[in-house]
Formats: structure tokens, C-alpha cells, sequence
């Protein structure tokens, strides 16, 4: 797939997967042309015609793919050589949590490999706006339930994979700070992305057995499993399960072509700009069930188990710094979550794996 334009070029590693796939919908809408770099290590073929054929109906463009892994240098450095890249924006690397605990280091050296090869190369054609996917499991203050910027704590993560976040967020400020790269970083840390693209036609695809609620919930409702387990609800909060910021993956998507045009056109940026991506509200478990009962049309079957080791009883984020320096707020709500991921499991039960 080619694409033509003289907007800005952006190369998103990672774009075939769950987060990158919205996101190039949505560059591509508002004009940029898109570059992605993706090895479908958690992504396949058909994810990418799927996103492809959206493209197209959507937006009326297209987006140049290349398959190869982000670590492979020679690899990477061809795809610079031949696209005029403006800005990039980083989701490749390894996330299950569960994997990461179980091999440590495999996420450390793909992760971090992953980071410094693609800043070498930018550094190599001069290209310093970049835009990191990062997440709140960077924080480590478990004493709050609300968590800002610039009071909370970054430090060492609840699993390996969290903690790849967080050095590479240590990486990535120290770079920009040493005026090596002359690299601009936004890292956004969102919450819990969830939903789909409102045609059902792309959206969470997890290998495996879900890591996350939702996914987790709509594999129950098209009968992939028996129940969900919920872990605890003697928790310190009004219904006693656990309280979490949610965030429709296509609001996230909106959040990220925020962070590139800031980088592309705003000037004094500071170096390094950590910047939390949610909706500020929390939602308990039986408050996402309920949702999800609505919009599939019956009660979703669930069992209370016993708590998980390391669960906070609440977790949101303070949302002032998106609004006041991306302009950023959430506009889909939970039923629109609930709505969106059902209509996408309701038409693809296996996902892109059919």
C-alpha cells in the first residue's frame, strides 16, 4: 500500500495492533500521510487489509505498510531512506503482562532494543518529534487513587512489562535533555483503552487468553467462555470491585494526532512532556458488567473470586495537563465503550484469527 500527499509523513511502529490501527484512521483523516512499520508479531495480514479498506472508505487514502521488526536496524534505516519521515510515533514492543512476568527477558531486550534502534536511526535523518506509547503503570505511588503528572511518582512497575514503560521513559528524557538527538518526546501514558472503531470492521484482537476486562467480557458474550472472574469485591469502594479510568481506544487515537500536531507545530516545546491520557472518572467492575449487559442485550455470567495480588482498589488520572497542552478530552463514554467492543466481538468472535 502506497501513500500520496505533501502533508506531514508519520511512521507508527507498531500501527497494525489495536491502538496503532485507530490511530492511522485517524492521522490519515486529518490529512498526514502514514507509514507503518509492523512485524504482526501481534498483528496479522488481514488486520492490516482490514484497517487498509477502512482507510480507503473513510478517508480516501491509504497508507504505505512495511512488514519488519523496528529492533532490525538495516531494516529500519531503508524505510527512512525511503519516506521523508517527519515525526514518529512508537507502539512496537512486546505487552502481555502475564508473558512478561513469566520472561522477563524477552521484554526487557525487545523493548528496549526496540526504543534505541528506531532513536538511532531518527537521529541518523534528522527526525526528532516523537510520540511514545507509555502507560499509568509507569506510577508507583499505590497511597493515591488519582494520579497527576507532576506530584506522582515514577518508578519501578508491577511487572516487567510496566517496567520496560518506565525505562523507557528514562531513556527517552535523558536523550532529549542531552541535547544529543535534539529529540521532542510526548509520552502519553493512557489508562485502560477499550472499544473499537464504530463499524466493527477493526478493533482488541488478544492472542491468547485476555489480560484486560473487556475483551475478557465480550469473549463471554459470544460464548468463547463460560464466565468472568471477578477478583474481589471487598474492595474500600461503593460496590466493593475495583475502580479504573477508561478511555475508547478511538478518543486515544484523537489524543495522539493531538501530541503529533503539538510537535509538529509548536515551538520551545520542552524536551521531555509525560502527559496522562484518560477520562478522569473511574468505573468500578460491576459498573463495566452493567454496561456491557446493555449493550449486548443480556446478563453477562461472572463469578466473585478471590483478590489478585498487587490490585489497587482505585485508579484514575488527573486529565488538566491533556487538556491544557493537547487541547485533549475524552468524548465517548462508557456505553459507547461497551457498544462499540461488542459490535466488533459480536461480528469478528475470533477476531482477525477467522
Amino acid at each position: 500500500m502506497e501513500c500520496e500527499g505533501n502533508m506531514s509523513r508519520i511512521l507508527i511502529t507498531g500501527g497494525a495492533g489495536f491502538i496503532g490501527s485507530h490511530t492511522t484512521l485517524t492521522l490519515l483523516g486529518a490529512g498526514y500521510d502514514v507509514i507503518i512499520v509492523d512485524n504482526l508479531s501481534n498483528s496479522s495480514h488481514k488486520a492490516v487489509d482490514a484497517i487498509g479498506a477502512l482507510a480507503l472508505r473513510e478517508t480516501g487514502k491509504q497508507f504505505t505498510f512495511y512488514e519488519g521488526d523496528v529492533a532490525d536496524g538495516a531494516f529500519l534505516r531503508t524505510v527512512f531512506e525511503k519516506n521523508k519521515i517527519d515525526a514518529v510515533i512508537h507502539f512496537a514492543g512486546f505487552k502481555a503482562v502475564g508473558e512478561s512476568v513469566a520472561k522477563p527477558a524477552k521484554y526487557y531486550v525487545n523493548n528496549l532494543l526496540t526504543t534505541l534502534t528506531l532513536l538511532n536511526t531518527m537521529k541518523e535523518f534528522g527526525v526528532t518529534g516523537f510520540v511514545f506509547s507509555s502507560s499509568a503503570t509507569v506510577y508507583s505511588d499505590p497511597g493515591i487513587t488519582q494520579y497527576d503528572e507532576s506530584t506522582t511518582r515514577v518508578g519501578r512497575a508491577s511487572s516487567p512489562y510496566g517496567t520496560t514503560k518506565v525505562i523507557q521513559e528514562w531513556i527517552l528524557e535523558d536523550i532529549a535533555k542531552s541535547g544529543d538527538l535534539l529529540l521532542k518526546v510526548i509520552s502519553l501514558r493512557y489508562f485502560n483503552p477499550v472499544g473499537a472503531h464504530s463499524s466493527g470492521e477493526i478493533g482488541e484482537s488478544p492472542q491468547g487468553i485476555p489480560n484486560n476486562l473487556t475483551p475478557f467480557i465480550t469473549q463471554v458474550a459470544v460464548g468463547k467462555r463460560d464466565f468472568l472472574s471477578v477478583f474481589g469485591d471487598d474492595y474500600p469502594t461503593p460496590d466493593g470491585t475495583c475502580i479504573r479510568d477508561y478511555i475508547h481506544v478511538t478518543d486515544l487515537a484523537e489524543a495522539h494526532y493531538l501530541a503529533v500536531k503539538r510537535l509538529l507545530e509548536t515551538n520551545d516545546l520542552p524536551e521531555f512532556d509525560g502527559i496522562n491520557i484518560g477520562s478522569g472518572k473511574g468505573y468500578s467492575v460491576f459498573e463495566v458488567i452493567a454496561a456491557f449487559d446493555k449493550a449486548v442485550g443480556k446478563k453477562i455470567p461472572y463469578k466473585v473470586v478471590s483478590r489478585r495480588d498487587g490490585d489497587l482498589a482505585e485508579f484514575t488520572a488527573k486529565t488538566e495537563k491533556a487538556q491544557k497542552l493537547l487541547g485533549f478530552t475524552t468524548k465517548l463514554t462508557i456505553g459507547d465503550m461497551a457498544k462499540d467492543a461488542w459490535n466488533w466481538q459480536s461480528k469478528h468472535p475470533n477476531g482477525f484469527d477467522e
